[in-house]
């Protein structure tokens, strides 16, 4: 497509891996699983620190946040950008430690304009020695892009976070990764005594999933001239895969409009006790982009929402590889045939052709297992052609929540 430009390296840290770790598709900037590393060669002595002394010098966490932000900050630039037209960053850590390296970092870097975020810990990301890995997606500066700061009265920040709760750009509003908190703690009405059973009462993902759609999602939207109707993508991020039906029951309750919805375990949450996050993207009311539920002829158990077009955005809700049967492929039996990863992600890929033709610039692979992300890599070099992969990697906490699934598969595409 004319209006697409990929950065991109031809072999990712030293292998045959083409990586893009940023597109333009149309106004639209994806960079996507930036992790402190050289993309090309592997190697960063300025975050790895001297051979014989690695810990010399500035907090090895502190090292990864600031090159991966001036990383950042010089590809916007490349595209005529800065991080003031950010509109959406979405932060994975191992450890929490590095929450608060990153996000001091971060609030240096972007000044007094930090976008909607979500940040969760994860079992492990890409490169086994990372503690950050951060996706950002942005516009190329123009007077029909312009952004507009949110800051509804019911939606606090988190102490020391700094983002804006949510934001409007053209005819989008994009909220922050939500929590049942207020600035300092979860809320009190969310909160049970210790020696409370709740005898028939909702357990506590259901309560704090409740308390963010009524308290924190709804009047976001509201500030941004948005309703339900509305609603294009959520992502939920909850502890267990056992917690998803729960999380989805309360949700159908409350949100009786189709929206694509990307449902994952996670390891930890920015708030002790909070145990939901979910982050939002919807249009305007009045806006000139229409919504669009499409019509896939797909294996019903493989996704939990629909999948939804908004003028040149196609978003998709968190794909699993079940065939029509509803079953993972390879089948029991057959698990010498080829690798499971593979098979998996052929399988979503092949789902994305159906969903809506156009360019992937948003990958997002929540991973099982992330040393089986090589058969992710194969099947998308079958698939697209070697063309360069804007893929992020992170291992979530197993199991997934399609029994024997190897990966959940989070798609953004650009389909003018």
């Amino acid at each position: 497509m004319a209006d697409i430009e990929i950065r991109s390296v031809e072999g990712l840290a030293g292998s045959s891996v083409p990586y893009a770790y940023a597109i333009k598709a149309g106004p639209w900037l994806f960079l996507t699983g930036h992790e402190a590393y050289d993309f090309a060669t592997g190697s960063a002595p300025e975050v790895d620190g001297p051979a014989d002394f690695p810990s010399f010098g500035a907090p090895r966490l502190k090292r990864e946040a600031q090159y991966i932000l001036a990383r950042m900050r010089k590809t916007l630039a490349e595209f005529g950008s800065d991080f003031k037209h950010s509109v959406r960053v979405d932060q994975y850590y191992p450890v929490f430690e590095a929450v608060r390296a990153y996000q001091l970092a971060r609030h240096g870097e972007f000044g007094d304009y930090i976008p909607p975020s979500t940040s969760v810990l994860m079992e492990r990301l890409f490169r086994q020695s990372s503690h950050i890995s951060m996706s950002l997606i942005g516009v190329v500066p123009h007077k029909d892009y312009e952004i507009a700061k949110l800051y509804p009265k019911e939606v606090p920040v988190p102490v020391g976070s700094f983002f804006v709760p949510a934001i409007t750009c053209n005819d989008f509003v994009l909220v922050a990764g939500q929590m049942a908190s207020d600035e300092n703690a979860l809320d009190q009405s969310v909160r049970l005594p210790k020696e409370v059973r709740n005898w028939g009462g909702p357990n506590a993902v259901r309560r704090q999933t409740e308390f963010i759609i009524k308290k924190r999602l709804e009047p976001a939207l509201r500030a941004g001239d948005a309703s339900w109707q509305g609603i294009l993508k959520a992502q939920i991020y909850v502890p267990t895969a056992d917690d998803i039906p729960d999380v989805l029951d309360v949700w159908h309750q409350h949100v009786p409009h189709p929206c694509a919805i990307t449902a994952l375990p996670t390891k930890g949450f920015g708030f002790v006790d909070g145990i939901v996050e979910i982050n939002l993207l919807a249009l305007r009311d009045g806006a000139k982009r229409k919504k669009e539920v499409l019509k896939v002829d797909l294996p019903a158990m493989s996704a939990y929402g629909q999948h939804i077009r908004a003028g040149e955005l196609v978003l998709c809700s968190g794909l699993m590889p079940l065939g029509p049967d509803g079953r993972v492929r390879p089948s029991d039996g057959f698990d010498a045939l080829a690798h499971a990863a593979q098979t998996q992600a052929l399988t979503v890929l092949s789902y994305a052709e159906r969903i809506a033709k156009g360019t992937i610039a948003r990958a997002q692979w929540f991973m099982a297992d992330a040393l089986q992300f090589p058969g992710v890599q194969l099947a998308w070099s079958r698939k697209q052609e070697n063309r360069p992969h804007p893929f992020v990697c992170v291992q979530t906490p197993a199991p997934l929540p399609a029994p024997g699934a190897a990966l959940t598969a989070d798609f953004w595409i650009y389909s003018p």
